[in-house]
């Protein structure tokens, strides 16, 4: 099995949430895109998306 890392740039740590957001001027309300992110890097990850208005939710875990 692939190990999920994060995906923040530079970053190789193992995923622990799922940072869900969509842009709302390109992106229909049920389309979704995913994020993964380690502990260290969820919340700079969350606000970088909520810094740009995109509706976001922290899920913990990783997609099945």
């Amino acid at each position: 099995m692939t190990e999920l890392i994060c995906s923040r740039a530079g970053c190789r740590r193992a995923a622990t949430h799922q940072v869900v957001w969509r842009n709302p001027r390109i992106h229909a309300a049920d389309r979704e895109k995913v994020w993964l992110a380690c502990d260290d890097h969820v919340d700079y990850l969350r606000d970088y998306l909520a810094a740009r208005d995109f509706p976001v939710a922290v899920r913990k875990g990783t997609p099945a």
